[in-house]
């Protein structure tokens, strides 16, 4: 069986307004978690953005060129994203 809304009783966000769509509440930056992103994986994450807005959506055979690229310093990294960028 699956929940309803009588089983939580009425939705304070959908006070006055018709139908069952909502907006949620804003996230609260109080209750962010507070983990730090390492600068590789920042690098890897930023790389597989670049070549997913340049039309080169990476490939799982890709993974390891993508590790190693994103091993590299911040400024290689920096560069190889321009160069994605002008491919625009």
């Amino acid at each position: 069986m699956t929940a309803t809304a009588f089983e939580y009783g009425p939705n304070p966000y959908a006070a006055g307004q018709s139908g069952a769509d909502y907006l949620l509440a804003p996230p609260d930056p109080a209750t962010r978690v507070g983990a730090l992103i390492d600068p590789r994986d920042r690098r890897r994450l930023d790389l597989h953005a670049a070549l997913t807005a340049a039309g080169i959506p990476p490939r799982p055979e890709d993974r390891e060129a993508i590790e190693h690229l994103s091993a590299l310093s911040a400024g290689i990294n920096s560069t190889i994203q321009r160069w994605l960028q002008h491919t625009l």
